[in-house]
């Protein structure tokens, strides 16, 4: 008995340590808050998270989002919501590589907005399945999750004939692509991103960034090797 007295008080003991860590996070972030100056994650403008000014610049508009032609054919309609530049490209670095993950509502907006424009257009149909592009899991760990699928369940949180199924993953050996040209983009995810499962129905490949095309090209080339029906990508944003 006083055995497992030890180990049930080991329990509680482990559970109350990973309360106060998320508690001590919780103060650590207030107290952040309040040294570091806040500032929107779009221009930079003090003591606003996100201003209105940016919101006005990831509205999507009546002929958005526009079909795009990578240099990489991934082999479906590419689409993008606007240019990696300004509040967009500010937005999406903030969100990925500063921490900033309250981004992911505003940006989740204008994927919601941009889904909605393919839906009206008869681009895509209900039921859809949003695929998140796969990312790194390193790249992952350090961002506290894959940003892209979060972006993704925002959007589509209110719409119960479309779900999002993080099938993709990419394999070890795959390198950060910033600074690589198209062939070097290529060899770098080509064969390195595997599928879990052949989602049901339509699929929407999403992604923040469409630079080169790769990955996008790989990541259709999987999922329909898989029985996947792969109608189109979708990006934030086009480099």
């Amino acid at each position: 008995m006083v055995g497992v007295a030890r180990v049930h008080g080991a329990r509680r003991g482990a559970g109350a340590a990973r309360l106060d860590l998320s508690a001590l996070a919780g103060t650590l972030a207030g107290v952040l808050d309040l040294i570091l100056p806040l500032e929107c994650g779009g221009c930079g403008a003090l003591s606003v998270r996100w201003c209105a000014a940016c919101t006005a610049a990831l509205a999507v508009h009546a002929d958005e989002p526009h079909v795009i032609v990578p240099r990489i054919d991934p082999g479906v309609p590419v689409f993008a919501l606007g240019r990696y530049a300004g509040v967009r490209r500010n937005a999406i670095v903030a969100l990925k590589e500063r921490g900033r993950r309250d981004l992911a509502a505003p940006l989740s907006v204008a994927l919601s907005a941009g889904l909605d424009r393919l839906l009206t257009w008869g681009v895509l149909a209900a039921p859809l399945t949003v695929v998140p592009a796969p990312t790194r899991r390193s790249a992952a760990r350090r961002r506290g999750g894959d940003p892209v699928a979060a972006m993704a369940r925002a959007a589509t949180s209110a719409r119960p004939a479309i779900s999002v199924a993080p099938v993709l993953r990419t394999t070890w050996g795959v390198r950060d692509s910033v600074g690589l040209n198209s062939a070097a983009r290529q060899r770098n995810i080509a064969g390195r991103v595997r599928v879990s499962a052949a989602p049901p129905g339509e699929v929407l490949v999403v992604d923040d960034i469409v630079t080169t095309g790769a990955t996008a090209r790989e990541a259709v080339r999987v999922l329909a090797e898989a029985g996947a029906q792969v109608a189109a990508v979708l990006a934030l944003a086009q480099a």
